[in-house]
């Protein structure tokens, strides 16, 4: 029988300019996604966001897929290439206003 687990990043706040999620331990698991939900918006804001891995959760980098651009509410999926080592995290750009949100990563295994 496989695990899963669902975690939050950051819980239900705005977001603007450049920022990092909390890391999330998952060298246990095989797969995971991480859910972007964008309650509410200001302005007219642009998500980008960059999947980054580290093996000891102190130091990062980028996992070698293409940056995950999106505008407007609702909910959105970043895929986590596989592979992915230890500690994940988002690393993300809100451009030209705000985003309200609501990040998890889920993870099997």
């Amino acid at each position: 029988m496989k695990n899963f687990h669902d975690a939050h990043l950051e819980v239900k706040k705005f977001f603007s300019g450049r920022f990092e999620t909390h890391p999330y331990e998952a060298g246990w698991a095989d797969e995971a996604l991480i859910f972007v939900m964008v309650e509410k918006t200001e302005g007219t804001p642009l998500f980008k966001g960059q999947v980054q891995l580290s093996q000891d959760g102190v130091h990062w980098v980028d996992d070698g897929s293409l940056p995950v651009e999106f505008s407007g509410q609702g909910l959105h999926l970043i895929k986590v290439k596989p592979n992915f080592g230890n500690y994940i995290r988002l690393a993300a750009d809100v451009e030209g206003g705000r985003m309200f949100l609501n990040i998890h990563i889920a993870c099997k295994g």
